[in-house]
């Protein structure tokens, strides 16, 4: 089960004025499902985003997906 602590996004107002971004980057999650609307695959995302981890991506996936 996915908590606060091991959740794949975080939000601070010092990273990109408080957008929600993948957990250790300033890559927003918004970006990902932006990217999945257009028709990229996961894996496309991913070479754009190498400092996402596919971990990240999946997890966020079931949150938005389940939440």
């Amino acid at each position: 089960m996915l908590t606060i602590e091991h959740s794949p996004v975080s939000t601070s107002p010092e990273v990109l004025g408080g957008t929600l971004v993948f957990r250790g980057t300033r890559v927003p999650a918004q970006s990902l499902l932006d990217y999945l609307n257009d028709g990229y695959s996961i894996e496309k995302y991913l070479e754009c985003f190498p400092s996402v981890k596919k971990q990240q991506v999946l997890d966020f996936l079931e949150i938005t997906h389940n939440g």
